[in-house]
């Protein structure tokens, strides 16, 4: 699949209604397919009518719920201390096998979110997914997934450009209102300069009932200054200062550049002051599910987080 060619990259500045129509109806046959995510969607009520098979696999759910709430359970049980003690050997060889530790999150993530909703069939939008570990671990689970990453370099790290994949603006989506199940950006939230701007685009692109996954590092844990950690604690100004001393050349995340203060707090109030999504979870993203209560705590939270995962619901 090419992807979308430089003009038609979505500007991150503020535009108009008129502005956002278009970005949501490109004529380019990649932003095309970018559209397709819920494309095959039904389209009202009487858009298909139930067959027999329809209706044996409706007396079926029960059973099927029931099973699922099983795995679910089974899933949390394997999400426990070992887990996380897992998830971290492989973060410290982020730098040096950044292949070994995004495929391994991208799994465990998927794996996450399949508590929350059945991924078999469901179009999934990507934001800032690089080159597209996220994207073949959703394909695995059986769901439709279309990346979209601004920086063509990202996104070719890995020699080729996953399928589904389009060069674009996560600010402007190439995607219809309400055209996907589920939303997900795994740490883009604080590498851009509008976090808030990002989430409404991923609201705006999510259908209703449908699940928006952020996941961001907030600026005070022990990573918030990514390769100058934990000397941000100091000012990111002397973070920075020390990394270009020890490593003779300036750090790929830039404080007020490409990498910008977010904390747990502040984002957890806008969410809630919002009519249009609802909290389905909130909790730390490489900590056992009983450290969520960490999450309730002000103060701790924006310190021993460390990386917090919102899940959300859309509303309207």
């Amino acid at each position: 699949m090419s992807l979308l060619p430089p003009p038609l990259r979505r500007s991150s500045a503020p535009a108009g209604p008129d502005q956002r129509s278009d970005a949501a109806q490109p004529s380019d046959s990649d932003a095309a397919r970018a559209q397709d995510p819920g494309a095959a969607r039904a389209q009202g009520p009487g858009a298909a009518q139930p067959s027999d098979s329809d209706a044996a696999r409706a007396l079926g759910s029960g059973a099927a719920h029931a099973h699922g709430s099983d795995a679910a359970r089974a899933r949390r049980r394997e999400r426990g201390l070992l887990r996380s003690v897992r998830l971290f050997r492989l973060f410290r060889k982020e730098q040096t096998d950044p292949e070994s530790f995004y495929g391994a999150l991208a799994e465990d993530t998927v794996s996450q979110i399949e508590d929350y909703c059945d991924l078999t069939g469901r179009t999934v939008v990507d934001v800032g997914g690089g080159p597209g570990h996220f994207t073949a671990a959703f394909a695995r689970r059986g769901a439709r997934c279309y990346l979209f990453e601004p920086d063509s370099a990202e996104m070719l790290s890995r020699g080729a450009a996953p399928a589904g994949a389009v060069l674009a603006d996560g600010y402007w989506l190439p995607v219809r209102d309400g055209g996907a199940d589920l939303c997900l950006s795994s740490n883009v939230l604080e590498h851009v300069a509008d976090p808030l701007g990002l989430i409404d685009e991923m609201v705006r692109a999510t259908r209703p009932g449908g699940l928006i996954y952020l996941s961001f590092c907030n600026w005070y844990s022990p990573h918030g200054g990514h390769e100058m950690s934990p000397w941000h604690y100091l000012g990111s100004r002397f973070a920075e200062r020390r990394y270009v001393r020890r490593n003779g050349r300036p750090p790929k995340n830039r404080v007020g550049v490409t990498l910008f203060r977010v904390h747990v707090g502040a984002i957890l109030r806008l969410m809630r002051s919002r009519r249009d999504v609802g909290i389905v979870d909130a909790l730390p993203r490489y900590y056992p599910r009983w450290c969520k209560a960490i999450v309730r705590i002000p103060g701790l939270r924006e310190i021993a987080t460390w990386n917090l995962v919102l899940v959300l619901r859309r509303l309207e």
